[in-house]
Order: structure tokens, then C-alpha cells, then sequence
């Protein structure tokens, strides 16, 4: 059985986008789309009933979000198979639920809140932090266009090769036809040492060449290329692979990189506590800040 693609929905605006995105990303992908809107009405409005209808109005509500975004998913790709529930449980835990039968999930970078307007959503941190499948959140003004302009995948590479993630970044390109930028940020002792905030890629190479004075920085920049050919040794040959190694803050380096990409992938690994998962600093910074709709790739095992 295929594992479909699941969409958070609410009904907003960046939810509506992502309906559109992950409608593409289905149909990319040969996979069966599914909508789930999740609330858990009864606590305010008890047995409040919608007049005629005899169904709690939030109830009411919900099913019309979830049909108004079938038919816009339907709308855009009719080939896609959609199915859509509604279910009565706290968003957090209900799509967290979905994503152990998930491919993937699709989250906009804001719901009907006030607060949303100016934050990343609570419930997309929360998913993307903890969630068994990979998470796309989608941030950046082309959020809805998966295939008109694409450009680049953009992969993070950490100290340590996530496999899952490049898997995905993989796929994502090769689905695309675009070429996969993959991306390893590194920094010299005395950038580890000092308080001054340099911007990302170096663009003030004096300053730069200044902190570093005395401080053999070669071996540093060696070691990051070393790992970022181990994570990419295993990548298929029809994937078109460009290699950069780029001095600077790790977060800093991919908020630089998503301003002109199609899609920004990083890694999440386990870590011990109630709720697994859990996002590190340069994962949690990108979902706030990045320019283009950001994956983030759970490493498994």
C-alpha cells in the first residue's frame, strides 16, 4: 500500500498554499494526497449544534475547509487520488499520528491565529519537531509552485552524514530535474572564540582574514570537505551534485543558500526525552527564517 501524502489544514491562507504545493508534490511523486483538519471543538463549543444541520458548528466548519481544499487540490491536479477526515483531537498529537503512515507531510508556515502572524506556527514546530516522517514546511513567497522555476534542491551537511536526508534531497531533485547543492558550513577556531557576528559566506574577507590571524584555518576547511564527500558517496550518477564548503554559522549559511532555492533539506536526529525527536539550533533557525519551503528528514535508526 502506497503511504500517502498528508496535509495539515485549517482553512488559512499558507494552509491553502500548502494543499497547492503538496497537490504538485503528489503528482510528482505517483502518491495518493490526504487531507486531515484537526480540532478539538467539543471543549468550546459542547453540544452548540449548527442550526439545521444538527452537527457541532466547529464540526460543520471543518468538513467545509477539508471539501473547499479537495476541490482546489482535485482543481490542480485531477489525476491526484484525495481523500480527506476530520478529526476531533488536539492538532499536534492527531498529526503526529498520521505521520507514522506518512510519506511525508506538508504543513503551512502559519495557522488562523493572531500570534501566527508573526511566528512560525506552534503546531508546525511541534510536528516538524517530532514527527516519523520527513516534514515539509513551507516558508517563501513561491511556496505554491513546486515545478514553475525551479532552480535547486539544497541540502545541509553536517559533521556527521545524515542518510535520510540525503536520500530525500536526492529524490527531490531528481523528481525535479534540478540540480542538488550540497551545502557543509565550517568555522576556523577563532570564529568559535569570538563575539562578532560576520555575515554569512564571508563577505568581508579583511575582517575575516583578521580574526583568523595566527590560526591555521586549511585543516578546518579539509575536514568539511571530507565529510561532505562522505555524505555524498553514495548518490547515483544521473543526479547532477554541486559540492560547497562554506565558512560562517551553519544556520546562517542555509538562510544564505534558500534565498534562490527550490527547497531547503535538513537532517533531525533522535534524541533521548518524552517526546523523541527533538529540533536542534540550525533545523529550528531555518524554519523561522528560510526563504523557501524547508524539509526536515527525521534520521532514522
Amino acid at each position: 500500500m502506497e503511504l500517502p501524502l498528508v496535509v495539515g489544514v485549517d482553512g488559512s491562507e499558507p494552509s491553502l498554499r500548502a494543499v497547492d504545493w503538496a497537490a504538485d508534490e503528489a503528482a510528482l511523486r505517483g502518491l495518493p494526497l490526504r487531507l486531515v483538519y484537526a480540532s478539538l471543538w467539543e471543549r468550546y463549543e459542547g453540544t452548540s449544534l449548527a442550526k439545521d444541520l444538527g452537527k457541532p458548528a466547529e464540526q460543520v466548519m471543518a468538513e467545509d475547509i477539508v471539501a473547499t481544499s479537495a476541490r482546489r487540490a482535485l482543481s490542480r491536479r485531477p489525476d491526484v487520488k484525495v481523500t480527506t477526515d476530520v478529526l476531533p483531537e488536539e492538532p499536534e498529537y492527531a498529526l503526529l499520528r498520521e505521520g507514522r503512515t506518512a510519506a511525508a507531510m506538508v504543513l503551512g508556515s502559519r495557522g488562523r491565529s493572531s500570534l501566527a502572524e508573526a511566528l512560525l506556527g506552534s503546531v508546525s514546530v511541534t510536528v516538524a519537531g517530532h514527527a516519523h516522517c520527513p516534514v515539509i514546511v513551507l516558508r517563501g513567497s513561491h511556496v505554491n509552485q513546486v515545478r514553475a522555476g525551479a532552480r535547486r534542491i539544497v541540502l545541509g551537511v553536517g559533521e556527521t552524514a545524515d542518510a535520510a536526508a540525503v536520500r530525500f534531497a536526492v529524490e527531490e531533485a531528481r523528481l525535479r530535474g534540478v540540480p542538488l547543492e550540497a551545502v557543509r558550513a565550517w568555522r576556523s577556531p577563532a570564529y568559535e572564540t569570538t563575539d562578532h557576528t560576520l555575515p554569512a559566506g564571508g563577505r568581508f574577507p579583511k575582517l575575516s582574514a583578521a580574526l583568523r590571524e595566527g590560526v591555521p584555518a586549511r585543516p578546518h576547511e579539509e575536514q568539511a570537505t571530507e565529510e561532505l564527500e562522505a555524505a555524498l558517496r553514495d548518490i547515483p550518477a544521473d543526479v547532477e551534485v554541486h559540492r560547497r564548503t562554506v565558512e560562517g554559522q551553519a544556520r546562517r549559511v542555509l538562510l544564505d543558500a534558500s534565498a534562490d532555492a527550490d527547497l531547503l533539506v535538513v537532517g533531525a536526529r533522535r534524541r533521548e526525552g518524552r517526546f523523541g525527536l527533538q529540533l536542534g539550533p540550525v533545523a529550528h533557525t531555518v524554519l523561522h527564517h528560510s526563504a523557501c519551503p524547508v524539509a526536515v528528514v527525521p534520521q532514522r535508526g
